[in-house]
């Protein structure tokens, strides 16, 4: 299946608490902001993007990138995060039935990530799909189909649904698996000390 043009979402709406607050994508890694590494390997794989932060969106003003604040107050997670992109597209790209979602303190995410969440879904006949690595699933990069904002709206709103494996599990869920080796894709600065690591990795794979 070929995957068909999607809206990228960048989520960066989250707190940072182990980082110590901030926004982790604009920490610097290899001299520049770690989203700069995110959209480098994510704008080939979408027909646009959006970023999904909260707060003042001036402090992303460089990117040049519509930035959408969660829509359900606060900080309700990457759910929010993903109703934030499904609003989004049907209002101004109705012709794009897909968004994908990645996190954007991921400098390494897969560059075929969208072509193998399609794969996974049609594959599967799911409704939608997400990515796994070692043995664990990263819901948080996924292929989530607008059609379906209502109905996670109503589960946030009217449900009080935060996490999201409880909303995934109403629906058919594919799971396109990756390797983690010798670098786990789905790294991600968490803590102080991950800047580092993923400087490492970043130097080894450019040797």
């Amino acid at each position: 299946m070929t995957s068909p043009a999607v809206t990228g979402v960048l989520l960066a709406g989250g707190l940072s608490r182990r980082m110590g607050g901030g926004d982790k994508a604009l920490l610097e890694l290899g001299g520049r902001p770690i989203l700069d590494h995110v959209i480098e390997r994510i704008a080939p794989q979408a027909g646009e993007l959006i970023l999904n932060a909260n707060g003042d969106p001036a402090r992303f003003r460089q990117y040049g990138l519509p930035v959408v604040a969660d829509p359900v107050e606060g900080y309700a997670g990457p759910l929010a995060g993903v109703l934030a992109g499904m609003q989004w597209t049907a209002k101004n790209r109705p012709d794009r039935p897909w968004i994908v979602t990645v996190a954007s303190d991921t400098p390494f995410l897969p560059l075929d990530l969208v072509a193998r969440l399609f794969a996974a879904a049609d594959r599967e006949g799911a409704d939608l799909a997400c990515a796994a690595s070692g043995g664990r699933h990263h819901p948080v990069f996924g292929l989530w189909p607008v059609a379906l904002r209502d109905d996670l709206e109503r589960a946030m709103l009217e449900d009080d649904i935060r996490k999201v494996d409880r909303w995934t599990a109403r629906h058919k869920l594919a799971v396109a698996g990756f390797e983690s080796e010798p670098v786990d894709p789905f790294f991600n600065a968490n803590r102080p000390g991950d800047l580092a690591t993923a400087q490492s990795h970043l130097e080894k794979s450019a040797s």
